[in-house]
């Protein structure tokens, strides 16, 4: 039986973050090729320390004078990334960070398992396996705890970058612990939130004093109790931040990036990766899928498993898990959502429109529970398959 009553904790970390900002770097450098070429493939990590960024991996497009000119151009995005973070401190600084390329041409023994030939649909471009979830205890369906302790993080970034707290630096974190009754979550019991801000002088109070209303601002009424209890700045000083503080890498928060450790992940980063390696499209069709079965009534809370071969387009396995709350056989949510949607790696980039510069929005704040955008961002959040989903069952 599912347990019902229970204290269940999840992290984020800001877009400040050592990590977010290779993620940001690598899904800008993704965004950039996409956008000479959609079909373009893309493999890119980066790695940031005090003074330094290093962004290497595989790139490949069609053209190679466009390709060329493409690795011209890899430096400044880097540097536009940092700016817009808002990094300006004397040891990494958009302007003075050194940066250095070492991205390369794509593998032609990965591309071949990938490409489509002899008549064939192209394969996966790895082994692996990918998971999608939702639930019904928030409105984007989504795990409470990753939600909201994204929703802080972001709502304190748009107070540094308007001027509104000009105190506040990049690097943050914040984590939430909730009570659930009748599974549902209904107190925090403990808040954390770190934020880099500028003055050695600032207290653990006086950092709790600028963003306590901004928290309040973002957590349902109620939720805050006289129980509840805070933990802001709690080493005291947090000047200090960003790879400058401690060093970054891409994909080291995939946690973060999915579920907040409320449902499966197969162990795949997305970040840098272009829409074939199912790394990446894959987990958003699983989301994609999980989502529309929650929407759809036939289960409060819903996590699709898929599973790939380098090579091979057919999903090798599909599993589906309605963890007790199933209106329809788990079975038959297996085979509807076979049915609703081709499961191949061209399947899924055609039906969600995935070889779109769409992505660097996605490197902070979560790859799930956002809304869609006009432009084709976060297409995987859509709830358009529920009257298909309900006529296969």
């Amino acid at each position: 039986m599912t347990r019902k009553n229970y204290i269940f904790t999840s992290e984020s970390v800001s877009e400040g973050h050592p990590d977010k900002v290779c993620d940001r770097i690598s899904d800008a450098v993704l965004d950039a090729l996409l956008t000479e070429e959609p079909q373009a493939r893309v493999a890119c990590e980066t790695f940031a320390t005090t003074n330094r960024v290093v962004i290497g991996g595989e790139i490949g497009l069609s053209d190679s004078a466009k390709l060329t000119e493409m690795m011209g151009r890899i430096e400044g995005i880097a540097r536009d990334c940092i700016r817009d973070i808002g990094y300006e401190q004397d040891k990494f600084h958009w302007q003075t960070v050194k940066v250095t390329n070492l991205l390369h041409e794509q593998s032609a023994h990965i591309a071949q398992g990938v490409n489509a030939r002899d008549n064939k649909d192209e394969g996966a471009g790895d082994q692996g396996i990918m998971f999608g979830h939702a639930t019904t205890e928030t409105e984007a369906l989504m795990p409470a705890p990753i939600q909201y302790s994204h929703a802080i993080l972001r709502r304190l970034a748009e107070a540094r970058k308007s001027g509104e707290e000009p105190s506040l630096r990049p690097d943050a974190k914040s984590q939430l612990s909730l009570r659930y009754e009748g599974g549902k979550p209904v107190e925090v019991t403990q808040l954390v939130l770190s934020t880099q801000h500028a003055d050695e002088g600032q207290s653990s109070e006086d950092i709790r004093a600028i963003v306590e209303p901004y928290i309040r601002q973002v957590l349902p009424d109620g939720w805050i109790t006289a129980n509840t209890e805070w933990w802001v700045n709690p080493t005291g000083t947090f000047v200090i931040g960003g790879p400058d503080g401690d060093a970054g890498l891409t994909g080291r928060k995939i946690i973060v990036d999915t579920y907040g450790g409320a449902a499966p992940h197969g162990g795949g980063a997305f970040s840098g990766k272009d829409p074939t390696k199912v790394d990446r499209s894959a987990a958003y069709a699983a989301r994609y899928l999980a989502k529309n079965v929650v929407a759809a009534g036939m289960a409060e809370r819903c996590t699709i498993q898929l599973s790939y071969a380098i090579g091979i387009s057919r999903p090798l396995s599909i599993y589906a898990d309605t963890h007790g709350t199933g209106e329809v056989d788990e079975a038959e949510i297996e085979r509807a959502v076979a049915q609703v949607m081709d499961l191949t790696p061209r399947g899924i980039r055609e039906h969600l429109q995935m070889n779109k510069p769409i992505y660097q929005r996605t490197a902070a704040y979560g790859h799930f529970g956002r809304a869609p955008d006009a432009d084709g961002g976060f297409s995987w959040e859509k709830t358009d398959l529920i009257e298909a989903l309900k006529k296969a069952v």
